[in-house]
């Protein structure tokens, strides 16, 4: 039944993106409104897919909407990083209730990701935005390999917890509908993981987009954390990180009400949807929705950088 409502779910968004590029060419004939409606449609779908997959909606969010809509790129990447803010946190009181996030897990992380995300928010607004499309074309490719190569098991074997996440307490448990019970866990490689989480804050400002499609990886492969605490808790890492870049945006004046709003409302209500999916949603598909979405957007950047998807 689950399968389904995802499968429905990235065809609807695959028609309304079809329609996009035809609608575009033809903006002078677009009715105004239009546009919020359209952009509410497809935030509400990329609202339910993005918590699935622990990626924020900015990831998809910024490549689309840049793409098939009569937007500027800076002001699409701005809204981008208010948009995957604004889903993790609707989606953050259900997985914090249903246990799927650890502060302990997150907060060391972030506070390291919140500070580099500032200073990629200021360079991302002076590079050129043909060269960071094509950069983050070719990272998110490069992740999306990552996580095809990693284990396929929701809990990777073999970890031992390190020092430093002894000290800061990273360690705790779950209870997992799927699995019928109580699941504990902890995690190892703790410095190297901080300064995975810098580079990806770095990456989120620069981009103008969440990080979560780093996150999860990091979480899952390298700390070893049940892949279902890794997406919950990517979204709580997102909502710290993605507040300190939006700020420089909202102080440049790249933000547009007409395009932040609409999609907003359609984030958060698909964000909704989507946490309540994951707690019964099996390990198998949200890999696979994590994979989808990593490889639809690192392609359309990838491409739109490189000038040859304009």
């Amino acid at each position: 039944m689950h399968t389904a409502v995802v499968s429905r779910l990235f065809l609807l968004l695959a028609c309304l993106c079809a329609v996009g590029p035809a609608a575009a060419a033809d903006g002078a004939a677009v009715a105004w409104w239009i546009w919020p409606l359209a952009l509410f449609a497809v935030t509400f779908v990329l609202g339910v897919v993005a918590v699935l997959g622990g990626v924020g909606g900015g990831v998809l969010f910024v490549p689309i909407v840049g793409g098939f809509f009569p937007f500027h790129i800076d002001f699409v990447r701005g809204a981008g990083l208010l948009l995957a803010l604004s889903g993790a946190l609707a989606a953050a009181p259900a997985l914090l209730r249903g246990g799927f996030t650890s502060l302990r897990l997150a907060l060391p992380l972030a506070l390291v990701g919140s500070v580099t995300s500032i200073v990629g928010a200021l360079v991302g607004l002076a590079l050129p935005v043909a060269v960071l499309e094509t950069a983050l074309g070719l990272t998110i490719l490069g992740i999306a390999a990552l996580m095809l190569r990693g284990a396929k098991g929701e809990r990777p074997q073999g970890v031992a917890p390190d020092a430093l996440s002894t000290v800061l307490g990273m360690q705790g448990s779950y209870y997992d509908p799927a699995a019928g019970g109580d699941v504990a866990w902890h995690v190892r490689r703790t410095p190297q993981a901080m300064a995975a989480f810098a580079g990806t804050g770095m990456i989120a400002g620069l981009f103008g987009l969440g990080a979560g499609w780093a996150n999860v990886p990091v979480l899952n492969l390298l700390m070893g954390a049940p892949l279902k605490l890794a997406v919950g808790t990517s979204g709580l890492v997102l909502s710290i990180v993605d507040t300190s870049a939006a700020w420089v945006y909202i102080h440049r004046g790249a933000v547009v009400p007409m395009l932040v709003a609409p999609s907003i409302i359609g984030v958060m209500l698909g964000a909704r949807i989507g946490a309540r999916l994951l707690r019964v949603a099996s390990v198998s598909w949200l890999r696979r929705v994590v994979l989808a979405l990593l490889l639809v957007a690192g392609l359309r950047a990838l491409l739109k950088g490189l000038g040859i998807w304009g």
